[in-house]
């Protein structure tokens, strides 16, 4: 299984890399994230927030693998715990098939992909810059699939 991270922005600090970097090493060979940078469209007085997110998402479409599955991260989404995210893995390890996990940038997502996706998730109700979940969200694929093999990474 393949956890794909699509994600809006291509200049991230040092840190950002070497976090996510960290979380994918310890991944179990099993199950790899890929991470697929999306340039961001730029910003201009002419153009609205509408048709940088429309240009966004046409960028994001055409690196979205086709039939795979696809999560928007939002912090608008269903907040679940890690072992619902592993119990949802779990199911997804099952059935077969990729996870495509969509990260915004500056100014969100394109409705469009937002009402498309098949689960829409928050890491926290706080909004959070995209670098940041990118290694929030390695951490805790990490941690889900750490539960899923009893792994003791994980304490309740």
């Amino acid at each position: 299984m393949k956890f794909i991270i699509l994600a809006v922005g291509n200049k991230m600090p040092e840190w950002v890399e070497a976090g996510f970097a960290e979380y994918t090493m310890r991944m179990s060979h099993e199950i790899t994230i890929e991470l697929l940078k999306i340039r961001p469209e730029k910003r201009s007085k002419s153009k609205k927030i509408e048709q940088l997110l429309c240009a966004e998402s046409a960028r994001i479409l055409a690196v979205l693998p086709p039939k795979c599955r696809t999560v928007v991260m939002d912090e608008h989404g269903r907040q679940w715990s890690t072992a619902k995210l592993a119990d949802s893995i779990s199911g997804w390890m099952r059935n077969g098939g990729d996870t495509a996990f969509i990260i915004g940038g500056a100014d969100g997502l394109d409705t469009g992909i937002k009402n498309s996706a098949d689960e829409v998730l928050a890491l926290s109700a706080l909004t959070l810059p995209h670098g940041l979940v990118r290694v929030m969200l390695a951490e805790q694929l990490y941690r889900a699939v750490s539960l899923i093999k009893r792994h003791p990474y994980h304490r309740k």
